[in-house]
């Protein structure tokens, strides 16, 4: 396995460091593992934020939905792409605040995994993608849930009917990213944004949290369900598979509404 997780401390922040090469494609132990750290990161009193970051180009290209069978995101059950939302699910439980430093393709899962943290910092070169209806498939990792949630249901709509390409300066006036930076200070800029939070007293950020993100993981959960029912419709269909050869033949796809 070429997937790691590894965190690094200092001044009450935590950097939290995900790498699946080639395009730290989400799968259910990276899931596993980053909900693990997170988790640990929450039971120690010194950490009052983290800064989630990945190695190389892409912060997270999705789950790997070309491989059938499970494969692709890791799956060893019967119902593989359950236990990955199982995984999701974990990441809205944690109780610190989180700041993502995007700095490359956030797509799909990757949107998703990008929108359950507090606060987003993004490099000019990080494109937002929810390419869900592009591959014939239905959004997952509770977004219809969370990304309505931060940016308002038209431009959530926008994101999923049109499965185009956002730039950072594009979602700025959203709120999908919080500040941009350039790619050489990028963890700098997301550090510098985790230490204005981890300065302030840590029994009110913790309170104030759990007001804001009150009920969350419930809710999350519910769409969770329904995104799950409505892909496993989907997933058997023609259109489905041709969505997939299409991504990976980089043209557009021929659907037939089968």
């Amino acid at each position: 396995m070429t997937q790691t997780v590894s965190v690094r401390r200092a001044n009450h922040v935590a950097e939290l460091e995900f790498s699946n090469p080639p395009n730290n494609h989400a799968n259910v132990d990276l899931l596993s593992s980053i909900a693990d750290a997170l988790e640990l990161l929450d039971a120690e009193a010194d950490i009052r934020a983290v800064v989630l970051v990945s190695s190389g180009r892409a912060f997270c290209a999705g789950a790997d939905l070309a491989t059938r069978e499970g494969g692709g995101i890791g799956g060893k059950g019967t119902d593989p792409m359950w236990e990955f939302y199982e995984q999701a699910l974990r990441l809205f439980a944690t109780s610190t605040p989180i700041v993502a430093a995007i700095q490359g393709a956030a797509v799909g899962a990757g949107l998703g995994l990008a929108v359950a943290a507090d606060f987003r910092v993004a490099s000019p070169e990080a494109r937002f993608v929810a390419n869900f209806t592009k591959l014939g498939y239905h959004p997952g990792f509770g977004l219809t849930h969370t990304l309505p949630r931060l940016i308002g249901p038209q431009r959530a709509a926008l994101m999923f009917m049109t499965a185009e390409r956002f730039k950072p300066d594009e979602v700025l006036p959203w709120g999908l990213v919080d500040r941009i930076a350039p790619a050489d200070a990028l963890r700098a800029a997301a550090h510098a944004l985790a230490m204005e939070i981890a300065v302030n007293a840590p029994l009110a950020l913790s309170a104030t949290r759990q007001t804001l993100r009150a009920d969350l993981q419930q809710s999350v959960r519910a769409a969770l369900v329904r995104e799950h029912a409505e892909q496993a419709v989907l997933g058997k269909t023609e259109d489905f598979a041709e969505g997939i050869r299409a991504v990976t033949e980089r043209r557009a796809g021929q659907f037939k509404g089968k």
